[in-house]
């Protein structure tokens, strides 16, 4: 992974014939089975054995003293199963008995009222230390790692808290309580990403799955009043302090009709671009030159259902129409399930060698 920035940093300037950036992240059974197929020891060396291009991630620790909310009583007269477990945003999973699934319960779900939204003991980041970022950053550039930024969600944040159906009611019936909510994520976003930008990372890490396989969960005007103008004030804390630096946005779904929007905001890397969804070769014909493409190998068809063979020729088939100038990372769309045959993950780190190591 040593040459991971410089790879990174080649195809985001579109530097023709660059070694294309490649990885996929694997559920846990599969990465069992990787590592027993390959002799691996662990995630970092099963990185190494298929050469892949992994950037890194940081965020905002909390205090040394911080002690996190107690979010209990959001549950009282619940009967949660004993593994269930409460994240640090208050939200409850648990097992949903198949693969690693979870089940939500959420905190907010009987929620009234705007007061009811305001308090909510939610983290803010604010006062949390950002002395060290910078060296952590540092030394990560100096392993050849591209490093990230790690903002995270909005949108999945709030309905995770509040409730999906609740949440999306809100939008359409209450949306003075989904703003409330909405804006005090968005405040913490802010902070994490004027703070990570100001210890140098190369990109800022965001996202939110607003969409289905055909369209977006709710009208576009809806996502260009509420989401939109939030988003932008994300990305630009980051470019206050650094102009040039990249923003990575992730969506499931078919986003066609707001892929335009993300751009005009600042938005310069597009995952997963699921080919079962949109069409990355339209993606890239009509926003190539402002928009590279991270993904666009299908975990829905090719990965789990076709052949080694047919795994191959789609990278070479993404290659030669998305990434002969620079501008494609190759990863699959999501997670690799434990379906995917361990021939396919090795075809596709095969092919990406053959095909996508530049001249």
């Amino acid at each position: 992974m040593a040459a991971s920035h410089r790879t990174w940093r080649d195809t985001l300037d579109r530097k023709p014939g660059c070694r294309i950036p490649r990885y996929a992240n694997f559920t846990p059974d599969l990465q069992r089975r990787l590592l027993e197929h390959t002799g691996c020891r662990n995630s970092a060396e099963l990185a190494r054995f298929f050469d892949m291009d992994v950037p890194a991630g940081v965020a905002i620790p909390p205090p040394p003293d911080y002690t996190p909310p107690d979010y209990r009583a959001y549950y009282a007269g619940l009967d949660l199963p004993e593994d269930a477990v409460i994240g640090p945003d208050g939200t409850c999973r648990v097992p949903a008995g198949y693969y690693h699934f979870t089940g939500f319960v959420h905190p907010l779900r009987q929620a009234q009222s705007v007061d009811d939204i305001l308090a909510y003991p939610l983290r803010d980041h604010i006062g949390w230390p950002t002395e060290g970022l910078r060296e952590r950053v540092e030394a990560l550039h100096a392993e050849g790692r591209f490093v990230a930024g790690s903002v995270g969600h909005t949108y999945e944040t709030s309905w995770q808290i509040r409730g999906y159906e609740e949440f999306l009611t809100d939008l359409m019936l209450r949306p003075e309580m989904a703003e409330a909510l909405l804006e005090r994520i968005t405040c913490r976003n802010i902070i994490t990403a004027r703070a990570t930008a100001e210890a140098g990372v190369d990109y800022l890490r965001l996202g939110d799955d607003v969409a289905n396989q055909r369209t977006l969960m709710f009208p576009p005007e809806l996502w260009r009043r509420l989401f939109k103008p939030r988003l932008a004030r994300i990305i630009a804390a980051g470019r206050q302090i650094n102009p040039r630096l990249n923003v990575w946005y992730h969506s499931d779904g078919n986003i066609t009709d707001i892929v335009p929007d993300l751009i005009e905001i600042g938005v310069t890397i597009l995952n997963p671009v699921q080919p079962e969804c949109m069409d990355p070769r339209e993606i890239h014909r009509r926003h190539g030159e402002r928009l590279a493409l991270d993904g666009a190998i299908g975990t829905q068809t090719v990965m789990p259902f076709q052949s080694a063979a047919d795994v191959r020729a789609t990278v070479r088939t993404m290659i030669r129409d998305l990434g002969r100038e620079g501008g494609l990372i190759l990863s699959p769309t999501h997670v690799l399930e434990p379906e995917v045959p361990l021939a396919n993950v090795e075809a596709f780190f095969d092919a990406c060698r053959e095909y996508g190591n530049g001249r």
